[in-house]
């Protein structure tokens, strides 16, 4: 099969082959056009080394030269250009303490996580495989490169890309792959939890966010954290976290929604969310248990907490996970929020016709005072959208 591999790789490719050197496109986009879907980046390996690349072409950038690998300009893009390398002896679980050029691709190939990430492509050689990476895109199966346990020795982050992996293709765990997982689980432990979220929230973004169980199921939670794994023990059926749309909010929410808000928040802490997934999922989690009644004025109240699309957010929320005595009024919800925004009814304190300054403006002293009145006026026009006038909010303020 011929893979198209973008003109300016191409370009970069043939020039490593004039000037001698081997060169090819390897990894992950070499997976993902065999599956035709889209690759995101075309990472090139070479014979070259560091020095040469970069003698080569007149645009490069150094970003990770200890482990011979030059960014190449070139075409308004950016291309990471690796040398063949071995790596060294894994001392941390995470990285190797050295690393050691070589002219053979396959010897590259080999340190490689799985089959499916271990091959390499170039129009002049065309697909080179090794170790069995397209049958096991056939199969969908995820399969580590050589011994299971070795790989996952040598950096124990892959127990979760294996995961993860499985959930983003929808393939099934090879099962030497799986007894080693089970076993070298605790070796999680040397993985920051920086990374350990990344490839969670692409679990839960994937098209089977279901899989998180496996997370769970093949004894990774405990190594996680110690509230992450007492949310294993009140996770809800996780088959309809699917259904939300996949933005990182909405998906940890759905993960999450048996957890109390600060529980939540403390895994999410845990595994250093930013701060805004963190409030969006406290939100989330918060509310939606609490069924609104299809009533304008808590339908105000609410929406004016929110931010517009967050209060959509949790309409979808509610559709989903909701008992199906709730749905009806539900439906007559979003009618109701859809009016009020069609209205342009006032559910912000800042589009009030009244302000502190007006207040001020009428002789009241400026204080704590001030933000209560506005508060009581505001309850008013969430309650009586068209008391939002100066006039009647002026006068309703003096009789405060």
């Amino acid at each position: 099969m011929k893979i198209q591999v973008p003109e300016a790789a191409g370009k970069i490719i043939e020039q490593l082959n004039i000037h001698g050197f081997e060169a090819y496109v390897v990894g992950g986009c070499v997976r993902d056009s065999l599956l035709l879907r889209t690759p995101e980046d075309w990472d090139i390996t070479t014979s070259a080394k560091p020095e040469q690349v970069k003698e080569i072409f007149s645009r490069t950038v150094d970003t990770g030269i200890q482990h011979g690998t030059v960014t190449v300009l070139m075409d308004g893009g950016a291309y990471e250009v690796t040398t063949y390398r071995i790596d060294g002896e894994y001392e941390d679980g995470r990285h190797p303490k050295s690393v050691e050029f070589t002219g053979n691709l396959i010897e590259d190939l080999k340190r490689r996580d799985f089959t499916i990430n271990a091959m390499a492509y170039s129009d002049r050689d065309g697909l080179v495989d090794a170790f069995d990476g397209r049958r096991d895109l056939d199969k969908k199966i995820i399969r580590c490169v050589g011994n299971a346990k070795d790989r996952f020795t040598e950096d124990a982050l892959r127990i979760l890309r294996a995961i993860r992996f499985s959930a983003q293709l929808g393939f099934d765990m090879e099962e030497e792959t799986r007894k080693a997982i089970a076993v070298i689980a605790p070796n999680m432990e040397k993985v920051s939890r920086e990374r350990i979220q990344v490839e969670l929230t692409k679990l839960l973004l994937s098209d089977h966010p279901e899989q998180m169980a496996a997370v769970y199921e093949n004894g990774i939670a405990p190594y996680i954290s110690e509230h992450f794994l007492a949310a294993g023990e009140r996770m809800g059926e996780t088959g309809t976290i699917k259904l939300l749309p996949a933005e990182k909010h909405m998906r940890w929410s759905g993960f999450l929604r048996s957890e109390g808000p600060e529980e939540a928040v403390l895994i999410l802490r845990d595994l250093k969310l930013d701060n805004e997934t963190i409030s969006q999922v406290k939100t989330l989690v918060t509310l939606w248990k609490q069924e609104m009644p299809a009533d304008k004025p808590v339908i105000r109240k609410v929406m004016s907490g929110l931010s517009p699309k967050l209060f959509q957010d949790l309409l979808c929320f509610q559709k989903i996970f909701c008992p199906k005595s709730y749905q009806e009024t539900l439906i007559k919800v979003e009618q109701y929020a859809e009016e009020i925004i069609e209205n342009g009814d006032c559910i912000r304190l800042k589009d009030m016709a009244v302000t502190g300054r007006d207040l001020i403006g009428a002789g009241r002293k400026p204080g704590p005072g001030i933000g209560k009145v506005l508060e009581t006026l505001f309850e008013e026009v969430l309650k009586n959208p068209e008391c939002n006038n100066r006039e009647y909010l002026m006068n309703l303020a003096e009789r405060l």
